[in-house]
């Protein structure tokens, strides 16, 4: 695991592939527009008394004289938690897609039934926020300064005002079962029950799907797989030594693709920038694309230099999750998919 933390860009600078990262429109998004809203029926744990801490990874301790109840959360955040049975009245981050659908972020969590304060970068609408009469505020980090992920940097000190305790899960420089760890004891603090048998039997499904991974790539110590996203003039190589789900590949013995450090340095670590012209710079035999919705997706590129890559024109392109939903059930997908890919994989590089 890389320690190497000298270079802090900001949160909107590092908006591409690595691993924190949403792309193109997220760069334009600003201001405290605010989208949607509904109710929820609380948390599973609101009818609990009794005074709340959790301390998070900042170091800090949240304290409140009971459990929350009108949480608000990062929406990844807010689809973990809705696995393990807690809900949410508002949500940030990218919701709804264009279309009005739930965004991939979202999880199995009903978007109809909470509050979307917003929906893209720079969007968080303190008023409707202050409306929910908030007792928690959730999210992610993706630096070691502590920075709350999506909530806006120009108006946190209004948000935070507000009164709710914060709450930081790190998601940076560390391995995918750390976070996954955090968040269920997280959730556990809210009232969930983590040894219901949903949750062990996820669990469970995690650590099978771990073994194959591990098992597949032994097998198969030959097949590169490389972590790209797409942008309208920029292919971005994620380097695998920042992001959760990459580093906890590379400890199971997945071959990636690294470019090297000194094109890694202007992102602080987290990705290489290629034109679309150099898009072949690297050899790979699969080639794991940034699904989120502020990415281009596969089936939508239309540049020439994409479509003759070996492992394009062999299938060989999977989905990638760089902002896992940190939940047991919903990284399994994330691991089996990568083994089954490698299991089948020609090597074309």
């Amino acid at each position: 695991m890389s320690n190497a933390r000298a270079t802090h860009p900001t949160r909107r600078g590092i908006l591409a592939a690595g691993g924190a990262l949403g792309l193109g429109a997220v760069l334009a998004a600003c201001g405290d527009e605010g989208a949607g809203s509904g109710g929820s029926s609380g948390t599973t744990a609101a009818a609990k008394s009794g005074p709340w801490s959790f301390k998070d990874d900042r170091g800090e301790t949240a304290k409140a004289d009971r459990i929350p109840a009108n949480i608000v959360a990062f929406i990844g955040v807010a689809a973990a938690l809705h696995d393990y049975g807690i809900d949410v009245k508002g949500v940030f981050g990218p919701t709804r897609t264009k279309d009005g659908k739930a965004d991939v972020q979202a999880g199995d969590l009903d978007i109809g039934k909470v509050t979307v304060l917003g929906n893209e970068w720079g969007q968080f609408n303190i008023e409707k926020y202050a409306a929910l009469a908030p007792d928690a505020l959730l999210t992610t980090m993706f630096d070691d300064a502590g920075t709350l992920w999506y909530v806006p940097e120009e108006s946190s000190k209004k948000i935070l005002a507000v009164g709710a305790p914060s709450v930081g899960i790190s998601v940076y420089d560390r391995q995918l079962t750390e976070p996954l760890q955090r968040m269920l004891e997280l959730a556990e603090s809210l009232g969930a029950d983590v040894k219901a048998e949903k949750v062990t039997t996820a669990k469970k499904r995690f650590e099978d799907a771990a073994a194959r991974l591990r098992a597949a790539a032994k097998a198969n110590p030959d097949v590169k797989v490389l972590a790209g996203s797409a942008a309208q003039d920029i292919f971005y190589v994620s380097g695998s030594n920042l992001s959760i789900d990459l580093e906890y590949y590379k400890a199971l013995g997945v071959n990636l693709v690294e470019p090297p450090a000194s094109t890694l340095k202007a992102s602080g670590g987290w990705f290489e920038n290629l034109s679309w012209e150099n898009v072949d710079k690297h050899d790979a035999d699969i080639i794991m694309m940034d699904n989120r919705s502020s990415a281009i997706q596969p089936d939508d590129i239309t540049e020439a230099t994409w479509k003759k890559l070996p492992a394009v024109r062999a299938g060989q392109v999977i989905a990638r999750d760089p902002e896992p939903i940190l939940s047991y059930d919903k990284c399994v997908p994330l691991l089996e998919n990568l083994a089954e890919a490698i299991e089948n994989a020609k090597k074309v590089s």
